[in-house]
């Protein structure tokens, strides 16, 4: 059985068997859940289509979160490439679109698959969205491709944090983008080799990004690096599959990722306390939102309370 200690060893049983990252995850998952394959498959369809789902319905015009703090920016966004009037290709345009999207609609309360995250849950998403839309990517090969993002996942978790409330956002979007980075490079013909690098290219370009929540809410800035998160995602999987290797390992760039997050002060770690999230206007709009200019509101976040 897979120990999901390490990318590396992934990498290695995938090509000692030949096969894709993907497809030794769900063989050695169906021995650890003791479960079919098709059954396997169908579950993580599901979680496919909540994320086509929230796509769509963080598109339409009217989504607010219950703060009043965002929403509508997707839709707008909607508007621009549907008038074709974007700048970055349909590819990278609606990519963008979407991880606002997916976003907005977790703010709104709305049904999202956390992944890893609520805080990230926009990046995978979108790259699977617009890969099937854009690239006319086979829904078949987006759900078996769920299969690694979750084996990258499950390492970073494993051997740093996915976590803002105790490595940062590099722990969030990083992972998130790590995940999808992985699924962008398979579902392009890319080799497991190359899975590998473009997680590592991915986690280096945000190694360090703080969790300042304006109002302890997941909602300013995160929604927006989210958009972020996807095109990180998009450029480490076109390195990757050019034939570019990240020279530090991908490994050691995992456990530096953690080192980074325990360097972290609090104050940087999803408390509201430090960041955007202390400026004069966010101090402003967390008044706005609960009555109170105290920078410390009592809570680490406003999503699933867990660390509170």
């Amino acid at each position: 059985m897979i120990s999901y200690e390490t990318i590396s060893e992934l990498v290695e049983i995938a090509i000692q068997k030949n096969e894709k990252i993907s497809e030794i995850v769900l063989q050695d998952q169906i021995v650890q859940m003791e479960k079919p394959r098709d059954e396997l498959l169908k579950r993580m369809e599901e979680n496919l289509d909540v994320m086509l789902d929230s796509i769509e319905k963080g598109s339409q015009k009217g989504v607010k979160s219950k703060s009043g703090l965002t929403g509508g920016d997707a839709y707008l966004l909607k508007q621009k490439i549907e008038a074709d009037s974007f700048l970055t290709g349909p590819l990278m345009a609606n990519a963008i679109q979407m991880a606002i999207a997916v976003s907005e609609i977790n703010a709104a309360m709305g049904k999202i698959v956390a992944s890893p995250t609520a805080g990230s849950c926009g990046i995978l998403p979108a790259a699977l969205g617009s890969m099937i839309k854009i690239q006319k990517t086979a829904k078949a090969d987006a759900v078996l491709s769920l299969f690694t993002a979750g084996a990258i996942g499950m390492v970073i978790a494993n051997k740093a944090s996915i976590a803002g409330a105790s490595g940062g956002c590099q722990a969030e979007c990083g992972s998130a983008s790590a995940m999808a980075a992985a699924c962008i490079v398979e579902l392009s013909g890319g080799t497991a080799q190359m899975v590998q690098e473009s997680v590592a290219i991915a986690l280096k370009c945000i190694l360090g990004l703080v969790c300042d929540p304006v109002a302890g809410l997941v909602e300013i800035p995160c929604i927006k690096r989210n958009a972020s998160g996807v095109t990180l995602a998009f450029t480490a999987a076109e390195m990757a599959l050019a034939g570019i290797k990240s020279i530090i390992p991908v490994d050691e760039v995992i456990l530096t990722m953690k080192r980074i997050g325990d360097s972290m002060p609090s104050s940087l770690k999803e408390t509201a306390e430090g960041g955007l999230a202390v400026t004069q206007t966010g101090i402003e709009l967390q008044k706005k939102v609960f009555g109170s200019a105290d920078v410390n509101i009592g809570f680490s976040c406003a999503s699933c309370g867990a660390c509170g």
